[in-house]
């Protein structure tokens, strides 16, 4: 579904401030393969979903999605496979809008447009439906402008958006980050079951050990522009956040510095 062959990208090459932010990655994700990915600041994570993305182009390597390559596509051509939902839950919603309208918006992405506006009482039908599965009370505020919900409201929204037209490929840069552990831990589930109930192939940002090691069939840690540690299954599911952080000094050959990663280790989501 989705492989990724010796990446490799610098930023501000020749310069003062050149850095190596992916140095040859190379990860194979099977269809319906939730992964995490971990690591501290300036790993490389947030860089893996943006070469993805197609948010610039990458120095070499190729990035395959359904068999094709796709490092020379643009990221708005990407759009059409590729579903994401930011850190910012002000991203990813049109706020002046109604929830019905951005719901509307994101069933057409990738058809022709007519020069007919309108929503059909069977799409409020079915929008109804999904964000009743939200269960945030949105099913009965449809015309209220998106500017009006709170944060998690507006990610819970934004990840029906980006899964409404099943994409290829979900990305997920971050997204719990700027909500309160209550509310991460609420888009988290939906997340786990949106992914699950559309057979979805995705990949999770995250600084959180214990969201990175409850969440996903796979888990990957980044340090430098590498992957250093790549686990699933059974040896997943037994993971502590101990043990993470021991793979990572093991791995890295350093004790892990990054104050984030730390202050999120017993954060239990």
């Amino acid at each position: 579904m989705l492989e990724l062959i010796d990446v490799k990208k610098t930023f501000n090459a020749g310069t003062i401030n050149e850095k190596k932010a992916l140095n040859g990655v190379s990860i194979k994700l099977d269809e319906g393969d939730f992964v995490t990915i971990i690591g501290g600041n300036g790993a490389g994570k947030s860089t893996t979903l943006n070469a993805v993305a197609g948010v610039w182009p990458i120095d070499s390597g190729a990035i395959i999605i359904n068999g094709k390559n796709v490092a020379g596509l643009p990221e708005h051509k990407r759009a059409a496979f590729i579903g994401r939902v930011f850190q910012d839950p002000m991203t990813g919603t049109a706020a002046t809008m109604e929830i019905q309208e951005n719901l509307a918006l994101a069933k057409r992405r990738g058809n022709p447009r007519g020069l007919s506006w309108g929503i059909k009482r069977a799409e409020r039908e079915e929008y109804h439906e999904l964000l009743k599965m939200l269960d945030l009370g949105l099913e009965d505020r449809m015309t209220s402008k998106v500017g009006l919900l709170s944060g998690g409201q507006r990610q819970a929204l934004t990840l029906l958006m980006a899964t409404l037209k099943k994409p290829d490929i979900l990305l997920l840069d971050e997204h719990t980050a700027a909500l309160d552990p209550k509310t991460a831990a609420k888009v988290l589930e939906l997340s786990d079951k949106i992914i699950e109930e559309n057979h979805l192939t995705a990949m999770m940002v995250t600084h959180n050990m214990s969201a990175a090691i409850k969440h996903g069939n796979r888990l990957i840690m980044m340090n430098g522009g590498h992957i250093i540690y790549d686990v699933k299954g059974e040896e997943k599911k037994n993971l502590t956040v101990d043990m993470l952080l021991e793979k990572f000094e093991e791995a890295s050959g350093m004790a892990l510095s990054n104050d984030r990663m730390l202050l999120s280790k017993h954060n239990d989501m």
